[in-house]
C-alpha cells in the first residue's frame, strides 16, 4: 500500500508539472481564449458586462470583487499566470485528497475543472477552511453569489462570531472594491438583474433553476447543521451555483476531509489542528478542577 502512495503521489506530481510547464510555453491548445482561466486575466484590462452570459466561452461572470483580489496575479503575462493558476487548482485537489489526488484528478469533472481553470477546487478549499477561518467565504461569494447560503451553516449553529467574520470580511472586500470602480459593479449588477440562462449549445449543465434548488440546498445545510454533518456543506455549495455544469461536482471533493475516512488528508490533519484540540485541552482542565472542588468538598463534610 505504502508504494502505490508514493506511485500515486509522484504520479501526480509529474503530470501537475508537465501541465503546468505546457502553459508556461505557451503550447497549444493549453492557453487558448476558451478557457475561463483566461477570462480571469483578462480582467486586467477592465470588464464589460453588457453582453456577457453563462457558457460564452472567455466571457467574466463573476463580481469585480474577485478581479481585484486576484489583480496582483493577472498582472503577470498570461503564460506565467496560466501556470501558476494550474498549480493553485493542483495544490488544492492535493490537499483536499492527499495521495488519491491522481486518481481522482482523472475523473472528467475534475479534469475539465482544472483544465478550464475554474475555481471549483478552490471553493471547496474554501469550504473547508471556513471551519476555523470563516474569512474564506469571501471567495465563493464574490465569485457565485449564491453558494453564500452556505452561512446558513453557522446561523443555525448559533455560531454568531464565524458568521460575523465571514460577513463582515466579504462586506469590507465588496466596500473596497466598490470604491475602486464602482461603474464595473452597476454594470455587473445588471447583468445579474438581466440573468440570461445558457443553452445546451453552451454545454452540459444541470436544467433546473437555481431558485428551485436553493429552498432544497438550505434545508440541506440546516439539517446538517443542526445533527452536526459538516459533510453536507460542500453538497449544498454545489447545487446552490448558479448554474451546476459538468465540472461543478468537483465542488463535492471538499466533502473528504470532513468525513472520517478523509482525516488523513493534508486538509483532515489540518482540521484537526491545535485549534481544536485546545476546546478538549480546556474540558480536561475543567475536569479536573471539578473533581478537586469535589474532593475538598467531601473532606470539609467528613471533618
Amino acid at each position: 500500500m505504502a508504494f502505490v502512495r508514493r506511485t500515486a503521489i509522484a504520479a501526480a506530481v509529474l503530470v501537475a508539472v508537465i501541465f503546468s510547464a505546457a502553459r508556461l510555453l505557451g503550447l497549444y491548445p493549453w492557453n487558448e481564449r476558451i478557457f475561463d482561466l483566461w477570462a480571469y486575466w483578462s480582467t486586467r484590462a477592465g470588464f464589460d458586462y453588457a453582453t456577457a452570459q453563462p457558457g460564452v466561452s472567455g466571457a467574466y461572470l463573476y463580481s469585480p470583487a474577485f478581479a481585484h483580489l486576484i489583480a496582483p496575479l493577472t498582472a503577470l503575462p498570461f503564460p506565467v499566470f496560466a501556470a501558476i493558476w494550474t498549480g493553485l487548482l493542483v495544490a488544492a485537489l492535493g490537499w483536499l485528497t492527499g495521495w488519491r489526488a491522481f486518481f481522482i484528478g482523472v475523473l472528467a469533472p475534475v479534469t475539465m475543472s482544472i483544465a478550464i481553470g475554474q475555481t471549483d477546487l478552490l471553493m471547496a478549499a474554501a469550504i473547508v477552511l471556513g471551519f476555523r477561518w470563516p474569512a474564506a467565504w469571501v471567495l465563493p461569494i464574490v465569485t457565485k453569489v449564491t453558494p453564500g447560503i452556505g452561512l446558513l451553516w453557522f446561523a443555525v449553529r448559533r455560531e454568531w462570531r464565524q458568521l460575523a467574520i465571514a460577513l463582515g470580511v466579504t462586506f469590507a472586500v465588496v466596500a473596497v472594491s466598490w470604491a475602486v470602480d464602482p461603474r464595473a459593479w452597476q454594470g455587473w449588477i445588471a447583468m445579474l438583474v438581466r440573468f440570461d440562462f445558457p443553452t445546451t449549445a453552451n454545454g452540459v449543465y444541470l436544467p433546473i433553476p437555481v431558485w428551485t434548488r436553493l429552498p432544497l440546498v438550505a434545508l440541506l445545510i440546516a439539517w446538517g447543521a443542526r445533527t452536526d454533518r459538516p459533510w453536507v456543506l460542500p453538497i449544498g455549495v454545489c447545487f446552490s451555483l448558479p448554474t451546476v455544469w459538468l465540472n461543478t461536482p468537483t465542488i463535492l471533493l471538499g466533502i473528504f476531509p470532513l468525513v472520517g475516512w478523509g482525516a488523513a488528508t493534508p486538509a483532515g490533519r489540518w482540521l484537526q489542528g491545535e485549534p481544536r484540540r485546545v476546546p478538549a485541552l480546556l474540558l480536561r482542565r475543567v475536569r479536573r478542577r471539578a473533581r478537586w472542588a469535589g474532593l475538598v468538598r467531601r473532606r470539609e463534610i467528613a471533618k
